[in-house]
């Protein structure tokens, strides 16, 4: 980080950080493919946080966003989180793209790209398609090497393969 970065991409950087931490914690503590998100509000307050628990808890849809939306969601006692910022060291599903719409998110920051199943503009584009009522707004590739690399150490560890 540069003293000359913008404030939002000190921000930006700031909270990826804090999803990184968690998608270590999804390898640690339930030996999940690490993958964190964190979900702040307009203000910069933490709403929810999450990784990756679809294994652990016999549920498809316990992706790292998902687990932060329906914390953040709880708090709030709303199933809109209008204003916030959900910030993920992966590219999100489709699954989870459209629950972003649903919630009316307003913004998603994502490190690694996905190739195979990528929704907010590998793959499929759904978080700014102009057939839904809402679009989310999306900046992607912060802090990438670092998500990416986490992502393919932990496939290659799980294969025997030497990490890179």
């Amino acid at each position: 980080m540069t003293p000359q970065m913008a404030p939002d991409m000190r921000q930006d950087e700031h909270w990826m950080r804090h999803a990184l931490v968690l998608a270590e914690r999804a390898v640690q503590e339930n030996d999940e493919i690490p993958v964190g998100a964190v979900l702040v509000s307009a203000d910069g307050e933490v709403l929810g946080e999450g990784w990756n628990r679809n294994i652990t808890e016999h549920d498809p849809t316990a992706h790292a966003e998902i687990v932060a939306m329906r914390q953040a969601g709880q708090r709030l006692g709303n199933h809109r989180l209008l204003g916030a910022t959900l910030y993920i060291t992966l590219e999100p599903c489709a699954m989870c793209a459209m629950a972003m719409v649903h919630a009316r998110i307003a913004r998603v920051v994502y490190g690694a790209a996905d190739p195979k199943t990528g929704a907010a503009g590998s793959v499929f584009d759904l978080l700014s398609d102009p057939r839904h009522n809402h679009r989310v707004a999306v900046t992607g590739g912060v802090l990438a090497d670092e998500a990416g690399s986490r992502l393919t150490n932990y496939f290659r560890a799980k294969r025997g393969r030497p990490l890179l």
